[in-house]
């Protein structure tokens, strides 16, 4: 099935597909049938992680897809608690294990976890598995600017993704900004706020909707497109799934897009990347 997907190219010169499916918070057990449906309706760009205990449900899926490796697009992270060179390099060969791959497409820091204070030391790592070709693409993720910048100043490789909790009530722009000031593309996770406050509610959304045709979903998965962001909502769910990638036969105008833009309210919805450690 050819996907309608764009690619975004990153600093490195690989190319990522700008909508994802992600597989946070889904149960082990439902892990290969719920990505293999992903899989099935056109998503090639999976996003997982060690501390999910899914990788090995992903990597049954991708191998039972039939889908040629070079056509996906796999996605998996550090965890804090293997944060340090040795650990790292262990918790990497850990998860290509599980996902039944030779390589990964993309791995991230999970969190920097500023307390332990390890996150030079992993990225370091992180680098060498780069240099290694197990990684195409290393990247971070719940990275705020001080981190950033000290990974600019004491290491070799930009990272290539930041990946954060984005949605309209939080776009961190300070933070956006200067990740694509330095040519380091972000990723948003929770992209429609996890249900955690009424944005598929507001007016301003719902109007868009129906201008358009389309579900309040589809409308702000749309505004991430527009904007730049490389996203993955989940769902248990194929009939979701679907409509969640039937987003590309219709664009925001520019007045839409900031009405939506204007629901920023410093709304974060989960953990300060401070406070996890």
């Amino acid at each position: 099935m050819k996907t309608p997907v764009p690619t975004l190219t990153l600093n490195d010169g690989h190319t990522i597909p700008q909508l994802g499916f992600g597989v946070f918070k889904v149960e082990p057990e439902e892990t290969q049938r719920i990505v293999s449906d992903a899989l099935q309706v056109g998503y090639r760009h999976i996003d997982t992680a060690a501390i999910y205990g899914n990788e090995e449900g992903v990597g049954f899926a991708l191998a039972a897809s039939g889908i040629s490796r070079a056509d996906l697009f796999v996605t998996t992270k550090l965890w804090n608690d293997r944060q340090g060179t040795e650990s790292a390099f262990d918790a990497f060969d850990e998860s290509l294990e599980k996902l039944g791959l030779d390589y990964v497409d993309l791995y991230l820091i999970h969190w920097p976890t500023p307390a332990k204070d390890r996150y030079v030391e992993s990225w370091k790592a992180l680098e060498q598995i780069r240099e290694s070709g197990r990684a195409r693409s290393i990247g971070v993720s719940n990275f705020l600017v001080p981190h950033l910048d000290r990974l600019l100043i004491e290491t070799d490789i930009v990272p290539a993704v930041n990946q954060i909790e984005l949605h309209p009530a939080h776009q961190q722009r300070e933070l956006t900004e200067f990740a694509r000031a330095q040519g380091i593309a972000v990723e948003a996770w929770g992209p429609l706020g996890q249900g955690k406050y009424p944005l598929l509610e507001e007016p301003v959304v719902a109007v868009a909707a129906e201008a358009h045709g389309k579900t309040p979903a589809q409308v702000v998965i749309r505004w991430h497109l527009q904007t730049g962001n490389i996203l993955f909502p989940k769902s248990n769910r194929r009939a979701r799934m679907i409509e969640n990638l039937d987003v590309f036969d219709f664009e925001l105008s520019r007045t839409e897009l900031a009405t939506i833009s204007s629901l920023e309210r410093a709304g974060r919805v989960s953990s300060h990347p401070n406070d996890v450690n």
